[in-house]
């Protein structure tokens, strides 16, 4: 078991019908995840709708979740920027909540080469010393592969502890996998990679879909990492098509739409995300009525 646990779930930020933040939501979707398979939450992250949220909201995020989580489930702040000073002034912030860790996202649009990403995830933590740190790659989004090379690079560092791979190259964990101590945990950052990542060394996932089955997550990596690899596959192949719904557009419109029928009050994402959610929850009705996760079903 990693310092953050196997099953780590990226938290949607819940919005009220006026597009504020719905704290008394947030409170209480952060009670059923920690008590249905998640072992750690990333609050503010991608899924959290971090583009679209202001620093204060953020900040008041984490207190909110760290209270209701009452130490029961590793709490990561989502506090990555483009800037290096942001980042910086944002996870010291969340350091001195006395928060379990901190996502760090490769910095987008500006696209600085290695070394560039080497000195900014350096600087933070080194500006964070008592906060451990996850890298998160996720080059479809940044416009910039963090590289296995850097990646090994920056493990070297005594509080970067982990990384989100979210490239979906599996030779790349691999190569990540063969410099690194196993004391460094590899996450997958796409749910349908999680036990193709556990098989060349990977530790768990930070998933979308454990909002939905988290302990079907669990239940999959326990029984990859006790022998019983059919049964993981089968718990793979069982979720696979919900893996692939969730991402039918761009996340987290349907994590939200799938959580919505299943009577949560978590809003719609904040613009400038939309799209035809008629169609999407046409798709995830099916999907969750063939696992059983609508009400009803």
């Amino acid at each position: 078991m990693t310092m953050f646990g196997r099953v780590i779930t990226a938290m949607v930020t819940p919005f009220t019908s006026d597009d504020e933040v719905d704290y008394a939501a947030a409170e209480a979707l952060t009670d059923y995840l920690v008590t249905h398979g998640s072992d750690g939450l990333v609050v503010c992250g991608t899924t959290g709708e971090s583009p679209t949220l202001s620093w204060d909201e953020e900040y008041q995020l984490f207190q909110v979740v760290q209270k209701a989580a009452a130490g029961r489930a590793k709490i990561l702040a989502g506090t990555g920027s483009n800037s290096t000073k942001e980042a910086i002034a944002a996870t010291q912030k969340a350091e001195k909540l006395g928060l379990d860790g901190s996502l760090q996202v490769v910095p987008y649009y500006n696209k600085p080469p290695q070394e560039g990403l080497y000195q900014h995830f350096r600087a933070i933590a080194e500006a964070c010393p008592d906060l451990a740190i996850m890298l998160y790659n996720i080059p479809g989004r940044t416009g910039q592969n963090l590289t296995a090379e850097t990646i090994v690079r920056l493990s070297e560092l005594p509080n970067v502890v982990a990384v989100k791979e979210a490239s979906g190259n599996l030779d790349q964990v691999s190569q990540i996998r063969r410099s690194t101590p196993m004391s460094f945990g590899i996450y997958a950052g796409d749910d349908s990679l999680t036990l193709p990542t556990l098989s060349i060394g990977g530790q768990g996932v930070v998933s979308v879909a454990s909002h939905l089955v988290g302990l079907s997550l669990q239940e999959m990596i326990q029984s990859y990492e006790q022998g019983q690899v059919q049964r993981a596959v089968q718990i793979h192949l069982e979720l696979f098509p919900l893996f692939k719904a969730l991402f039918v557009t761009t996340n987290p419109i349907p994590i939200k739409a799938a959580l919505r029928l299943q009577g949560w009050k978590v809003g719609d994402a904040r613009l400038p995300l939309a799209d035809d959610l008629a169609a999407t929850e046409s798709l995830l009705s099916r999907v969750m009525a063939d696992l059983h996760l609508v009400p009803g079903e």
